[in-house]
């Protein structure tokens, strides 16, 4: 990065829809959130979907985002909602929250 330089941060909430429980799919995100640099949560909704928010900067952001429109190996994403939200700097590191 050049001296003087302003790097954007982002905040991304995230629903993931289709086969994304039971094939370890928080456990990935997690790991992807963790090598970009980004924090936040991710969770298992009652209704089957992974809900997820995500902060840091624009571009790996969008990297986490973008991996979770695929996903891990056994999961089949059919839809994937973003909400593009202000950053808030709301978070030290990335979790695993349960119901």
């Amino acid at each position: 990065m050049r001296s003087g330089s302003v790097v954007a941060k982002a905040r991304a909430h995230v629903f993931v829809e289709g086969m994304v429980q039971g094939v370890f799919f928080r456990s990935y995100v997690s790991d992807q959130a963790e090598r970009s640099d980004v924090t936040g949560w991710v969770k298992n909704l009652r209704d089957g979907r992974v809900e997820a928010v995500f902060e840091g900067e624009e571009e790996d952001v969008r990297m986490v985002v973008d991996w979770c429109r695929i996903g891990p190996p056994g999961a089949r994403v059919t839809n994937l909602k973003v909400d593009w939200q202000d950053y808030r700097d709301e978070f030290d590191s990335f979790e695993i929250r349960y119901f």
